[in-house]
C-alpha cells in the first residue's frame, strides 16, 4: 500500500483524504494553518454525517474512518513520510512549480508526485524537477468522495510506472481512472464539459429555449442516458449511419465560439458568479442552494450505492 500524502485541504484536499481513508488507507494533509485545518475537519464532519444519513456507512465507521486521517502544518513531514503525494493548491502554475521544486529536493526519488490539476500542463510542473518522469496528473472531479472518475494525465516525460502507480492507488480508493495518453487544454471531461456548455450559453442567446428548458433537455433526457452510455457508445446503439447524416446536417449549426458568451462575460463583470455570489443564471437563496446541493448528493450516493452493489455481484 502507498503512503499517501495530500497537499492542500480545501474542497478537494480533503475530500480526497476522505475518498482514502473510507477505502481503509491511512493519509497525511498538509493545511497551512489551524484555521485552514479546522475548516477542512468541518467539512469532513459535514461528509460523513451526509454518508451515515444516507446508509452508505454505519455510525461505528466513522470513528475509524476518522482516524487514519492525519493533519499537519508540517511539508518536510510530508515529504519524508509519503510514498504518494497528492498537491491540491491553487490552480497557479508559479505556485505549484515551486512546490514540486521542493517536492523533489526533498522527498525520496521513489516518491510519484502528482498534481490534482484541471487541465494545468503537467509537463511544465515537470520542468521544476529533476526527476519529470514521476510527475503525473491525478485529476479527480468533485465531489471527490462520490465521483468515481480520476483523470491520469501523462507529461511529456512521464514514465509508465509512475501511471501502474498511480492507477494502482486510485484502484485501491476504489475510484475509476482513465488514461489520458496525450496531454490536451482540459484533458477529456472538461473539453466534453464545455462543449455541452458552449452550446446551452448559444441556445440561450439565440432565445431558442429558456435556461430552465435547456438545463431541463440535459436532467431528464441525455443525462439519464450518460450513466449508462456515453457519446460514443450511444452512437453505436443509435446508429452510426444515423449519427453521421446528423452530424453532417447539424455541426455547422453548433456554436463555434473561441471564447465565452457575451451572457456570461456580462454576468461575471456584474459579479454574479452563480451559487458563491447568490445569483448567477439562477438566483441563489439559501434555502435553493440547500435544496439544490441536498438532491445532487443524494443523486451521486444513489449511483455510487449501484456502484458498490454491481461491483460485489461480480465478486
Amino acid at each position: 500500500m502507498e503512503k499517501l500524502g495530500i497537499i492542500g485541504c480545501g474542497t478537494m484536499g480533503h475530500s480526497i483524504a476522505l475518498a482514502a481513508a473510507w477505502a481503509g488507507m491511512p493519509v497525511k494533509v498538509h493545511g497551512l494553518n489551524d484555521i485552514e485545518i479546522k475548516r477542512a475537519q468541518e467539512g469532513l464532519a459535514g461528509k460523513l454525517r451526509s454518508l451515515q444519513q444516507n446508509d452508505v456507512i454505519r455510525e461505528g465507521e466513522i470513528a475509524t474512518i476518522w482516524s487514519r486521517i492525519l493533519f499537519t502544518q508540517s511539508l518536510d513531514e510530508i515529504a519524508a513520510a509519503s510514498s504518494f503525494i497528492i498537491e491540491t493548491i491553487p490552480e497557479d502554475m508559479a505556485l505549484k512549480k515551486e512546490l514540486f521544486a521542493y517536492l523533489d529536493n526533498t522527498c525520496s526519488r521513489e516518491t510519484i508526485l502528482a498534481t490534482n490539476t484541471s487541465g494545468l500542463s503537467p509537463t511544465e510542473m515537470a520542468s521544476a524537477t529533476a526527476f519529470p518522469q514521476r510527475v503525473v496528473v491525478t485529476h479527480f472531479w468533485n465531489p471527490a468522495h462520490l465521483i468515481p472518475l480520476v483523470e491520469v494525465v501523462r507529461g511529456e516525460k512521464t514514465n509508465d510506472q509512475t501511471v501502474e502507480r498511480a492507477f494502482g492507488l486510485l484502484r485501491s480508493m476504489n475510484k475509476k481512472p482513465i488514461d489520458i495518453k496525450k496531454e490536451a487544454p482540459g484533458f477529456v471531461g472538461n473539453r466534453l464539459q464545455f462543449a455541452l456548455l458552449r452550446e446551452a450559453q448559444y441556445i440561450l442567446e439565440q432565445g431558442i429555449a429558456s435556461k430552465e428548458d435547456i438545463d431541463a433537455a440535459i436532467t431528464y433526457g441525455i443525462g439519464r442516458r450518460l450513466p449508462v452510455t456515453g457519446p460514443l457508445l450511444s452512437a453505436d446503439m443509435g446508429g452510426l449511419d444515423v449519427f453521421s447524416a446528423i452530424s453532417d446536417y447539424l455541426f455547422s449549426d453548433l456554436s463555434n465560439a473561441s471564447a465565452a458568451s457575451p451572457g456570461l462575460k456580462k454576468l461575471v463583470a456584474d459579479k454574479k458568479f452563480g451559487a458563491k455570489s447568490g445569483e448567477g443564471y439562477y438566483e441563489w437563496p439559501p434555502s435553493f442552494y440547500e435544496e439544490r446541493h441536498q438532491a445532487r448528493e443524494a443523486a451521486l450516493i444513489g449511483f455510487l450505492k449501484q456502484d458498490r452493489s454491481a461491483n460485489n455481484a461480480a465478486d
